[in-house]
């Protein structure tokens, strides 16, 4: 039995899920992208995994310097999962504007952001058309925005959580 790509897209697509940034340090370069394809795998040693497409520019930068953070964004930072999702236009310097610092993996860690996962890759697979990332945490903790309602991406949308309880 074959399944249908487009029935997969709409069953998926009613599955709500939090929205990060990952962020990624290469030398001077800095990078990031919008993600929802990560969840925690174990507490001890405590790992994460995140699913990158192979073909996207992130995926490079995290395969060469091995590290990445993850910064879980609130409701109000929509127009930054847009920018780094290239829903919008990306600005000359797509960190230019936005306050963050570096913990342990030197990949910017956003100030503003709920909470945060700053970690070292200890493995990958290949997995389709994507890469799953295993990370080994090396800092964690929380923004200036620690007690705001998450982003979530739910039916093809960024939505903020009691705006989706409302509406369903």
């Amino acid at each position: 039995m074959s399944l249908d790509s487009n029935l997969y897209r709409q069953v998926m697509r009613r599955f709500a899920t939090g929205v990060a940034i990952l962020t990624v340090r290469d030398g001077d370069h800095l990078h990031g992208m919008t993600a929802n394809t990560f969840t925690s795998v174990s507490l001890d040693p405590i790992l994460i995994l995140v699913c990158i497409q192979r073909v996207n520019e992130t995926h490079q930068h995290v395969t060469r310097v091995g590290h990445f953070a993850l910064n879980i964004l609130s409701a109000n930072q929509r127009e930054l999962a847009q920018r780094f999702a290239k829903q919008s236009p990306m600005p000359a310097e797509p960190f230019g504007d936005i306050l963050y610092h570096r913990e342990n993996t030197g990949a910017p860690i956003l100030d503003d952001c709920i909470a945060y996962l700053d970690c070292r890759v200890v493995g990958s697979h290949e997995a389709g058309t994507h890469t799953i990332f295993i990370g080994a945490v090396q800092a964690a903790g929380f923004g200036s925005a620690r007690d705001a309602h998450p982003l979530l991406w739910f039916a093809r949308e960024y939505v903020d959580l009691e705006k989706l309880l409302v509406q369903n």
